[in-house]
């Protein structure tokens, strides 16, 4: 548990889960369950001055993809790495930023 400055204990406070349908832009701090319905790979582009790309320099690029999810309200555009994106999933999103 967490605790203050004085050592006292901080109550922790439950998450509360919104729907796809409660999310407005430029809001912040959301809970929601979502599955993944379709995703769409992204092809990696080269960065810099040019040749080599700048994720192939000693690391595996990351499998970057445009992923539709979304719950029984609504559907909303994610963009997932590597695993995220499977179709089919369960993605629990924790304190999560609604942006245009």
């Amino acid at each position: 548990m967490a605790t203050a400055k004085g050592g006292e204990k901080l109550a922790l406070r439950k998450p509360v889960f919104v729907k796809v349908d409660q999310l407005k832009p430029g809001t912040t701090g959301h809970t929601l369950t979502v599955k993944v319905v379709s995703a769409s790979p992204v092809p990696a582009r080269a960065r810099g001055g040019g040749g080599v790309p700048a994720f192939a320099v000693g690391s595996r690029p990351a499998r970057i993809a445009e992923c539709l999810v979304g719950d029984e309200t609504g559907v909303i555009v994610f963009t997932a790495r590597n695993e995220q994106g499977d179709v089919g999933f369960d993605l629990h999103f924790t304190m999560c930023d609604a942006s245009h």
